[in-house]
């Protein structure tokens, strides 16, 4: 019998030896490695914290002590030694989730997918406990760049001033998602060479109390570490240095590739499935390299998240027009937007579920000045995705914003027409939704977005088609289904997610008398409850077809596609049915 068979919960943990402990460190990570290896996952991040994690559990006494982690993308062997490891065997792997849930286990506390939130959660803890009148120990672990974002140094502030039990583990593995960018990292670095004694000491600075351990994949030495501050009555920073990928080379050699990686070949490292040669990615990395060669003023702008993009290329050509925050996604906008202001002519990269972050600086900042910066936003699709990365919000939330314009290509060429015209105009920023659903080729007619103008791409009666953005091939589905009804349907393009042609809108509503929008995000406050407001004087249904609002945990899109009727066949039949 393994060491791992007999550990069903913390407790079987503090019955083990140091040796029956590196064992075990050993079984938990080929146990993490052989689910990450079959449905992808977070790799580095929970390698390089399996020592640390084995020995909080050999310490404190969890779930009385609160273990609360940051972003919970290195919670996996938590998971494992907290009763939860069947979820990492063959036909488990989707049983749990894929961060920390509290609805999941009394060893969760958050749902949290997205960084820097540990130090402030935890602070709050702490307050609650003292208020309460009790003696648990709070302890917060945070690492992979989140000490960097906004939110952490906040909490970083506000814990300088508290006075009673509280542990942050610094998980210092001397990377982000990518490497690490800021001023900041250069203190961290000093202090890691002087083994914690350098002068200058970021976290000394807010007035805590500090100790650092080099060793941060030497369970023994954790453990006297974590037993010297256990109970201590007074806030505190471990500094904990430790290698991401720890135990499994090919995630050492490129700690980048393998912070997450879907499945993979677990003796090489390499994909099971190669990525597509061709993609908007591609599209877009072409584009910037024509537009360096016109001498374009240029800026690519990303917070830490570099891979998805491509934009290490862009960098490793353009080293001083290529600017990585950090964990900052606040930055980049209110940044790139002062940029735009200025004269230069910046492209500002976000996924859509780490841009919500930026909601006010796009508002107060960006809308507000009418800066004409860029940004593209990427993975605003319906998808199956965790709860805690959810894009199919951003049309919503964006598409509220005033003086922003937001745009939905449906292929390579309107993607590029779009790029063309952002960076020539200088009156209002520019929003573009890059589509998801593979690269397509249509001719692009319009040149200029400044106002709305949707495109008629098949003229038909009775029905009417608004397919906007990525799903506009649905569009193109449907009009091929109801034909074989006998309905000649008209096709649109609307290209505009936040304005509304009004003119042609109205001019539809002559000859039909339904008009459908489809759009891959939420409905509400989405594209097509816009058209339906407009369309309510005039004597027309409207149908809208996208995603509730609701969080889904981890439902595969299919089902989600057939849960919200965005199936061919389901919207046909949406539509004969009020036909009649």
């Amino acid at each position: 019998m393994s060491i791992l068979d007999k550990v069903n919960t913390p407790a079987d943990v503090k019955n083990l030896t140091i040796s029956e402990l590196n064992e075990l460190a050993t079984e938990v990570r080929a146990t993490v490695l052989h689910k990450v290896s079959n449905v992808g996952g977070h790799v580095g991040p929970n390698l390089g914290v399996t020592e640390l994690t084995i020995a909080l559990h050999k310490v404190f006494n969890s779930p009385v002590d609160k273990f609360i982690w940051d972003v919970s993308h290195q919670t996996y062997p938590h998971k494992i030694l907290t009763g939860r490891k069947a979820g990492f065997t063959d036909g488990h792997f989707h049983d749990i989730t894929p961060y920390t849930s509290q609805h999941e286990s009394e060893h969760d506390f958050f749902t949290v997918g997205h960084t820097s939130t540990s130090v402030a959660n935890a602070l709050g803890f702490a307050k609650a406990r003292d208020l309460k009148g009790n003696k648990e120990n709070i302890i917060a672990v945070i690492g992979d760049g989140s000490i960097s974002g906004g939110l952490a140094m906040e909490a970083l502030n506000n814990a300088g001033d508290f006075d009673s039990n509280l542990i942050i583990i610094f998980n210092d593995n001397q990377m982000s998602i990518a490497e690490n960018h800021g001023g900041l990292y250069r203190n961290l670095a000093e202090l890691r060479e002087t083994k914690g004694a350098a002068a200058n000491n970021f976290f000394k600075t807010f007035g805590l109390d500090y100790k650092y351990l080099e060793e941060g994949n030497d369970i023994e030495a954790l453990i006297h570490l974590f037993e010297e501050v256990k109970d201590i009555n007074h806030p505190i920073v471990l500094h904990i240095h430790t290698e991401k990928g720890h135990g499994y080379a090919p995630a050492i050699e490129n700690k980048e590739n393998f912070h997450w990686r879907g499945a993979f070949d677990l003796e090489t490292g390499a994909l099971k499935a190669a990525p597509s040669t061709k993609s908007y990615i591609s599209v877009m990395l072409d584009y910037l390299d024509k537009k360096m060669a016109e001498g374009l003023p240029l800026v690519a702008i990303n917070a830490a998240i570099p891979g998805i993009f491509g934009l290490k290329q862009f960098a490793s050509k353009y080293p001083e027009r290529y600017i990585d925050a950090g964990i900052a996604e606040q930055f980049t906008i209110t940044f790139g937007g002062a940029m735009a202001a200025y004269g230069a002519r910046p492209i500002i990269f976000h996924n859509s579920t780490f841009l919500q972050r930026a909601y006010d600086q796009l508002w107060h900042d960006v809308a507000i000045n009418e800066e004409p910066a860029i940004i593209i936003v990427k993975g605003g699709v319906i998808s199956g995705s965790d709860k805690t990365h959810q894009g199919s919000s951003a049309m919503t939330w964006i598409s509220n914003i005033p003086n922003l314009k937001y745009l939905a290509p449906t292929s390579e060429e309107e993607l590029l027409s779009m790029l063309d015209w952002a960076l020539a105009q200088h009156e209002e920023p520019v929003v573009i939704q890059m589509p998801e659903h593979g690269v397509e080729s249509r001719l692009s007619v319009l040149t200029d977005y400044s106002e709305p103008s949707y495109q008629m791409e098949k003229v038909g009666e009775k029905v009417a088609i608004l397919a906007l953005g990525g799903l506009y091939s649905h569009g193109e589905k449907i009009v091929s289904e109801l034909s074989k009804s006998g309905i000649e349907a008209t096709l649109v393009n609307p290209l505009f997610v936040n304005d509304l042609d009004q003119t042609f809108l109205s001019a539809l509503t002559e000859n039909h008398e339904v008009i459908v929008t489809i759009e891959d995000g939420i409905l509400d406050g989405g594209f097509g409850q816009k058209v339906a407001s407009f369309l309510g004087k005039y004597d027309v249904k409207v149908l809208n077809f996208g995603a509730k609002r609701e969080f889904n945990d981890s439902v595969p899109a299919s089902e989600l596609y057939e849960r919200y009727h965005l199936t061919p066949e389901l919207m046909v039949a949406d539509i004969l049915q009020l036909l009649k």
